[in-house]
């Protein structure tokens, strides 16, 4: 069963439910109701007319004048009016017909069991009973009469008003016949509703579904279609941006391999180039050892690239190990800095350490601090003329230990500022494979840190943010 069809018969399940609930809460409800209401409505009529029936039974007065005034009563109320004595015998108290408004000797249909029970609690008893014209209300008044013999008032008789119910049933009859047919009429038009609100969110899904195909096969032009604000419409909001961001990462994908190609081709090249001319044999022994010394760098260049493209690769899928141990930031910046003596020295440039006396204790691990300060050095004397000097600053400032790298080289193109630190990013004119920041940035984040940059004409400084060792110092 498709997702339309499931969610039309949940709606029509929803409302044929409320329908249910509707019908099963008021109809029984409204019955008891007004059955009630009609028995007390009986009540409080028989109280009033069965005054002067009593006063009527008190004196004495004959049965014929008695007869008239049950049948005056019974006209007053549009009730039956019946007249019950009632005898006591050694079995219980017994009833017996005195009068009724409709003149019958004999009553059969009718058991009046709410006359006893008005005699017995000598108050108004109300009920209904089954009689031959359907179900009637009941309302017995007892009546109290002076007993000559002991002169104290007694129930001797019993008024009986009987009304038939069909009022009754007929309202709740025409209540339920309502509810039914505006139940129906609400669950065709919920059945029509649902369906329809039910295919139109089928079609978002399925445009959802054709969008999510065509970028799983490769087509990261297609959008997917945010048409509302509601919960579907911000999936395909996000899966756009997740479309977007696969397109990113398509491109730089892409991008990343020409590059890594171009990277590899051109030492290459050069190896091809130099194998053949020390193949000539008329070259002299100073052009060779020349040739190989460019052998040799191009060979260097290569493994530098292979151990770069690893160490990304490494990073990118979290695979790097890393260790973490509290690391004067100082002593490692002396001990990196005394690696670059030769390259500064053919560079020309002088680098200066600027630590302050304390230890700059951070949490991290060391050799791969070292490995990015390595980074930061290198790429300073990279991209910046001979004789261009270099700071090296460590210090501990709000919190987070900082170890930076300044030049005053002629600053980083601003068009390449923003992607500094993607792969493969930099400047045409200057060696290298552009891995490096990539793989400075990676490993501070993997630290719990940052590598930020700033660059402006005669000044560029790359900044690395540690957290600090917060273990408490011994003694």
């Amino acid at each position: 069963m498709g997702l339309r069809n499931r969610l039309a018969l949940l709606g029509i399940a929803l409302v044929a439910g409320a329908i249910g609930i509707v019908y099963l809460g008021v109809v029984p409800t409204l019955e008891g109701s007004l059955r009630g209401r009609a028995l007390d409505g009986l009540a409080a009529e028989a109280r009033r007319h069965a005054g002067a029936i009593e006063q009527a039974v008190d004196r004495g007065d004959p049965a014929r004048r008695i007869d008239r005034i049950v049948r005056d009563a019974a006209d007053a109320t549009t009730a039956r009016v019946t007249l019950l004595g009632i005898a006591r015998t050694p079995s219980g108290l017994q009833t017996f017909l005195k009068s009724d408004s409709t003149a019958e000797v004999e009553i059969r249909d009718l058991q009046f069991s709410v006359a006893l029970d008005a005699a017995e609690t000598g108050r108004v008893a109300t009920d209904t009973e089954a009689g031959d014209s359907g179900r009637m209300a009941q309302a017995a008044v007892p009546l109290r009469s002076t007993d000559p013999r002991t002169g104290r008032r007694t129930v001797g008789s019993v008024v009986v008003f009987s009304r038939p119910l069909e009022d009754v049933t007929g309202d709740v009859a025409l209540v339920r016949r309502r509810i039914l047919t505006a139940g129906g009429v609400a669950l065709l038009a919920a059945a029509i509703a649902a369906w329809l609100a039910a295919a139109g969110t089928a079609t978002r899904v399925r445009r959802l579904e054709r969008a999510a195909v065509q970028v799983a096969e490769g087509d990261f032009d297609t959008r997917f279609p945010v048409d509302s604000g509601d919960e579907l419409g911000q999936l395909a909001a996000t899966l756009d941006d997740m479309r977007r961001q696969l397109a990113e990462l398509d491109s730089a994908r892409k991008r990343f391999i020409a590059t890594a190609s171009h990277e590899l081709r051109t030492p290459l090249f050069s190896l091809g180039g130099y194998l053949e001319l020390l193949e000539d044999e008329d070259y002299h022994e100073e052009d060779r050892r020349r040739f190989l010394a460019q052998l040799r760098e191009q060979v260097a260049r290569m493994q530098k690239l292979a151990v770069d493209l690893l160490d990304l690769s490494q990073l990118e899928a979290g695979s790097l190990d890393l260790r973490t141990e509290p690391v004067d930031l100082g002593v490692l910046a002396r001990r990196v800095a005394a690696e670059f003596k030769p390259a500064l020295a053919s560079h020309r440039s002088q680098l200066e350490l600027r630590l302050p006396r304390e230890p700059v204790m951070a949490d991290c691990d060391p050799d791969r601090v070292a490995q990015v300060l390595r980074i930061l050095i290198d790429n300073a004397i990279t991209h910046t003329p001979p004789g261009t000097d270099i700071v090296v600053t460590a210090s501990l400032r709000d919190g987070v230990a900082r170890l930076g790298v300044g030049d005053f080289g002629p600053g980083i193109n601003r068009r390449l500022l923003p992607r500094i630190f993607e792969p493969f990013t930099g400047s045409d004119d200057a060696p290298g494979s552009g891995l490096g920041l990539a793989i400075a940035s990676e490993l501070a984040e993997r630290m719990n840190g940052t590598l930020d940059v700033e660059s402006r004409p005669g000044r560029t400084t790359f900044t690395l943010e540690l957290p600090i060792d917060e273990a408490p110092e011994d003694g």
